[in-house]
C-alpha cells in the first residue's frame, strides 16, 4: 500500500473551507485559500471541461452555484472560466490552476467525478497534471473503474476508493443490486488496490471496511463530517475527517 502519513495528520477541508454566509464557496479560490490559511488539507473535486481541461468543480450542471445552467462538461475552459458564481467573484479553476495556488502547502485529496460510463479520460488527465506536482496530492473517485485507472497511469500516486456502504440514496438508483454489494464490500480490491478509503460517514461502522483497515492497513477517511454526533462517530471508526461546517 502506498497510503503516507500526512494523508491522515490533519482534518480534510470537504470542498476546502468555503462558507457561503462569508461569501467563500466550495471549491473557489477563496475556500483553497482559507484552507491553507488554517493548516487544513483539502479536498476538491474535478472533471473535464468540453475541450479535456481539468476542472475544480463539483456538481454535473452549473445550476446551483452559479448564474449559468446546463452540464459543464459541455462549455470548453475558457468558457467556464467566464461563468459567474452567484456568491462570489471568484472563478473557476482549472486543476493546474489549483496546484500553483496551494504550490505544496497542505495535502490535496482530489476527487475525480466520473458519469460510470467506462471513460478514463479524467484519470488520465489528471495523472499527466499531477505527474510535475512536487506536493502532497492524492487521487479518489466512487468509481473503481477511476481508481483502476490511477493505478494503471500513476501507481506512485495515493489513490483512494470513496464508498457508501449502501448506495441506498436515490442518486445511486442507476447501480445494479449486485454493484452496490460489490462496492460496498469491496470486492474489486484485487484489480483497483487502493491505498486508502474514504467513506460516508452515517454508513459507518462497515465490517467490509473493518477488515480492509485490520487486515490490509488501509486509513480511513470519513465524509462528510458536520455534527459532533459525526465527530463521535469518526472518532470510534475513522483515522481522519473530511469536514465541512465548522472548525476542528
Amino acid at each position: 500500500m502506498n497510503a503516507p502519513a500526512w494523508l491522515t495528520a490533519r482534518p480534510v477541508a470537504h470542498r476546502a473551507l468555503h462558507d457561503a454566509a462569508r461569501g467563500i464557496v466550495e471549491n473557489t479560490p477563496a475556500a483553497v485559500d482559507a484552507a491553507i490559511a488554517r493548516d487544513y488539507a483539502i479536498e476538491v473535486d474535478i472533471q473535464l471541461a468540453a475541450d479535456g481541461e481539468v476542472m475544480v468543480f463539483h456538481d454535473d450542471t452549473l445550476d446551483r452555484l452559479t448564474t449559468a445552467t446546463g452540464p459543464v462538461g459541455a462549455l470548453s475552459a475558457a468558457a467556464l472560466k467566464a461563468v459567474a458564481f452567484r456568491d462570489t467573484s471568484d472563478r473557476m479553476m482549472t486543476l493546474p490552476e489549483l496546484l500553483t495556488r496551494v504550490a505544496g502547502r497542505v495535502p490535496l485529496v482530489i476527487e475525480m467525478k466520473s458519469r460510470f460510463d467506462g471513460d478514463d479520460a479524467l484519470a488520465v488527465r489528471a495523472a499527466d497534471i499531477l505527474a510535475d506536482y512536487a506536493g502532497p496530492a492524492a487521487l479518489m473517485s466512487f468509481d473503481p473503474d477511476l481508481v483502476a485507472a490511477a493505478l494503471r497511469l500513476a501507481p506512485h500516486i495515493p489513490r483512494g476508493f470513496t464508498m457508501e456502504r449502501r448506495y441506498d440514496d436515490p442518486e445511486w438508483d442507476f447501480l445494479a443490486p449486485g454493484t452496490k454489494f460489490a462496492w460496498g464490500n469491496l470486492l474489486h480490491i484485487p484489480r483497483t488496490r487502493p491505498d486508502f478509503l474514504a467513506h460516508y460517514v452515517k454508513d459507518l461502522p462497515s465490517p467490509a471496511v473493518a477488515l480492509a483497515r485490520r487486515s490490509l492497513g488501509l486509513p480511513l477517511l470519513t465524509w462528510t463530517v458536520r455534527t459532533a454526533e459525526d465527530r463521535a462517530v469518526a472518532a470510534r471508526h475513522a483515522d481522519q475527517i473530511i469536514f465541512e461546517g465548522f472548525l476542528p
